[in-house]
């Protein structure tokens, strides 16, 4: 690879990682191109990407930024997944790594910080971006659904007894 092609890899690593929240990083050591096609349709639906970067340029991107612990992570063939909302990412490479025991889970980078294997499990049962703003419209709608419920409520009372009177007079 030439410097060009070097320092244009280190860029678009940098991009990474500034621009996505979580950045898992597996090992797929023994994987076949269809495995790892099926993996890459599988993100690709959620929104999410895998890339296989060299070790020492996704190093130089990060340029020291998360310390020994995260430079640890670059060792072997290692491929980066990631994609805007945190949790997808970590959801799907956990659950492809439960199908399929060729897929390792090394770590995760956030930001500064460094996940290691469980840590990118405990994220990967959180639930995502679009799940969490379903539950939050569903709470805040369930106040206003009650609230009508009970305004409806009297005057459907009121109608049943007007009927049941109008019905015992007939």
């Amino acid at each position: 690879m030439d410097r060009a092609k070097k320092a244009e890899s280190i860029e678009e690593l940098k991009s990474v990682f500034a621009d996505n929240a979580t950045v898992v990083v597996t090992q797929y050591t023994g994987m076949t191109f269809v495995e790892m096609s099926d993996l890459r349709t599988r993100l690709r639906k959620e929104g999410a990407v895998l890339k296989v970067f060299k070790n020492r340029l996704a190093q130089k991107a990060l340029n020291g930024s998360v310390g020994e612990k995260g430079d640890a992570l670059f060792k072997g063939p290692v491929a980066l997944v990631y994609s805007a909302d945190p949790v997808t990412a970590a959801k799907i490479s956990a659950q492809y790594a439960k199908e399929n025991d060729k897929l390792k889970i090394i770590g995760a980078l956030m930001g500064t910080d460094v996940l290691n294997e469980a840590g990118v499990k405990a994220l990967a049962t959180l639930p995502s971006l679009d799940e969490l703003r379903g539950k939050l419209v569903g709470l805040l709608q369930a106040p206003a659904t009650k609230i009508a419920g009970i305004l409806v409520a009297p005057a459907g009372q009121l109608a049943r007894v007007v009927k049941a009177y109008s019905d015992k007079a007939a």
